[in-house]
C-alpha cells in the first residue's frame, strides 16, 4: 500500500508507492493544452528522491526545462542535428563535414546511448580520456569537443535539454602552437622563381603576395580580374570534392577511390562573410604576370580545340577544367623542395602575405580589407615579428635612447658656415657666457672645421 500525501496545488509531492520505490511528482510548468506539466522521477530512497525533485525544481526555477513530449537519446539528436540543423545553408559543406565525422565515428559509438536529458560532464570527460588513450590528439578531440557543444547548445535553444553538459566538460589541453616563422622576402623570390618554370605560376604569386586562401585562388574567374584597372574581386572559393559510389558500393573501395565515383558536391561556394567578399588592387608585377599567365591560357586552349571546356577559370586544367584543391599540397612540397626553401604548410603562405604587408607599415585597415578579414584579432594571428622588423625597432630604441652618441655624420657646406658663424658670434656677444658654453665649444670645431679649408666639412 502507498503512503501518498496530497500536496496542495503546484506544489511537488513525494511518496512511497507500492512497488516498493519513493516517487517524486513535480509541476514544471503548462503544456500546449492548458493542463499542469507534471513531472516524474523514482528512486530507491527518500532522500534520493528528495535530491532529484530539488534538481528538477531549480531548473524550472531557472527556466531550465526541457519541453514536454519526445525525448531524446543522444545519438539520435546528434545524427537529426548533423542531417536537418547543422547543414547547408545555415553551415558551409566542409563544416558539415567534420561534424559528420565527429558524430559517426567518435559521439555516436561512445555517448550515444544516453539520454539527452541525463547526459552529463562526466561522460563526456570519459569519453575524452578514451580517445586520448586511443592514440587521437588533443586537437582533434578539441574539435569533437567543439562539435558536441554545438549540438547541445542547439538542444538547450530547442527545449530538449535544460542546460549543456559540455559547457562544464573539459577537454585535453592543447599542445602550445608553435609560432608560424613566415617567409623571408628572399625566399618569396625562390619561390617565386621556381615557380615561374611551371604551369599556373601566378597562382602563387598571388598566394604570396596577396595571401588569397588555396579556395578563393582556385575559385577565380577572368571576370573576376581587371587588369586594366589593375584590380582583382574575391566571391567564391572552390570546394573539395566529396564523392559517392557510382558502381553501387560493389568495387569494395572508399567512395573517393570507386573507379566510377561521382562527385555530389557543387564545385565553388560564394566567400562565407561579408569582409571575405573584397576587391584587391594589384601590384603592376602581378598585373604582368597575369597577363603573361592568359597568353599561355589561351595558347593551351588553341592547342586542345575541342577538348577545351571553357568555364573561365584563372587557374584551369590543360583542358580548361577546374583544379582539383587535393592535388594543392603535393604541387606546393613540390615546389618548396625545388626551390630548397624549408617545410611549410601551404596556408602558411597567407602568414607570409600578411607579414610582408606589416612590413611595408601598410594601415590596419588596408590589411584587413586586403586579407578579408573583420575581426582585428586575427592580425596579431597572422601577421609575425622578422628579423628585418626586429632590426628596424631596435634602431629606433638606438636613436631614440643614444641619438647624441649614434646620429650619423652631416655634411655642411663651407659657404653656409661662413655666413652662420658670425652672426652666432653677435649672439654670443649678448648673452652670459657661462649659460652658452657648450655650444662655444661646439662653434670652436666648426670654426677649426672651417680653417682646414675643405669643401664639405662634418
Amino acid at each position: 500500500m502507498s503512503a501518498r500525501r496530497k500536496s496542495a496545488n503546484g506544489r511537488s509531492s513525494i511518496y512511497f508507492g507500492g512497488d516498493g520505490k519513493w516517487h517524486g511528482r513535480i509541476t514544471m510548468g503548462v503544456r500546449d493544452d492548458g493542463k499542469p506539466d507534471r513531472r516524474h522521477c523514482e528512486g530507491k530512497s527518500q532522500a534520493e528522491v528528495t535530491a532529484k525533485v530539488r534538481v528538477m525544481e531549480k531548473e524550472r526555477d531557472q527556466g531550465r526545462v526541457r519541453k514536454p513530449g519526445q525525448r531524446w537519446k543522444v545519438g539520435a539528436w546528434l545524427e537529426h542535428w548533423v542531417k536537418n540543423i547543422a547543414a547547408p545553408p545555415t553551415v558551409s559543406e566542409n563544416t558539415q563535414a567534420g561534424y559528420e565525422v565527429d558524430v559517426r565515428k567518435h559521439l555516436v559509438p561512445g555517448i550515444g546511448a544516453h539520454w539527452l536529458d541525463k547526459l552529463d560532464a562526466e561522460h563526456l570527460e570519459k569519453l575524452y580520456g578514451k580517445l586520448l588513450e586511443s592514440g587521437l590528439s588533443p586537437g582533434t578531440i578539441n574539435h569533437i569537443h567543439r562539435t558536441v557543444r554545438a549540438s547541445l547548445n542547439e538542444a538547450v535553444r530547442r527545449g530538449h535539454v535544460g542546460s549543456n553538459p559540455a559547457l562544464i566538460a573539459k577537454a585535453p589541453p592543447l599542445a602550445e602552437e608553435e609560432e608560424v616563422e613566415p617567409y623571408e622576402v628572399e625566399e618569396i623570390r625562390k619561390l617565386l622563381e621556381v615557380a615561374a618554370r611551371r604551369r599556373n605560376s601566378a597562382r602563387w604569386a598571388i598566394a604570396l603576395a596577396l595571401g588569397l586562401r588555396q579556395g578563393e585562388a582556385l575559385g577565380l574567374q577572368w571576370s573576376d580580374v581587371d587588369l586594366d584597372k589593375g584590380t582583382m574581386r574575391v566571391r567564391r572559393g572552390r570546394l573539395r570534392p566529396k564523392y559517392e559510389h557510382g558502381c553501387g558500393d560493389t568495387c569494395g573501395r572508399k567512395p573517393g577511390y570507386c573507379p566510377q565515383r561521382r562527385n555530389i558536391r557543387q564545385s565553388t561556394r560564394r566567400v562565407k562573410s561579408k569582409a571575405g567578399k573584397r576587391t584587391i588592387g594589384l601590384p603592376a608585377q602581378l598585373v604582368t604576370l597575369l597577363q603573361e599567365h592568359r597568353t599561355q591560357q589561351d595558347a593551351e586552349q588553341a592547342a586542345a580545340r575541342q577538348l577545351w571546356q571553357d568555364e573561365g577559370w584563372v587557374f584551369a586544367g590543360p583542358t580548361g577544367g577546374a583544379l582539383n584543391p587535393n592535388t594543392a599540397y603535393h604541387e606546393w612540397k613540390a615546389l618548396l623542395k625545388e626551390a630548397g626553401v624549408r617545410e611549410s604548410r601551404l596556408h602558411d603562405a597567407r602568414h607570409t602575405a600578411a607579414t610582408v604587408l606589416l612590413l611595408l607599415e601598410v594601415p590596419l585597415r588596408t590589411v584587413m580589407s586586403i586579407m578579408g578579414w573583420s575581426s582585428v584579432d586575427m592580425v596579431a594571428r597572422y601577421q609575425h615579428i622578422t628579423d628585418a622588423i626586429r632590426q628596424k625597432a631596435a634602431g629606433q630604441v638606438d636613436l631614440a635612447i643614444w641619438q647624441t652618441t649614434t646620429v650619423g655624420q652631416v655634411t655642411v657646406r663651407r659657404e653656409g658656415l661662413a655666413v652662420i658663424l658670425p652672426i652666432v658670434d653677435i649672439g654670443l656677444a649678448h648673452s652670459g657666457a657661462d649659460a652658452l658654453a657648450d655650444l662655444e665649444e661646439a662653434i670652436a670645431h666648426l670654426r677649426a672645421a672651417l680653417a682646414d679649408g675643405a669643401p664639405n666639412t662634418s
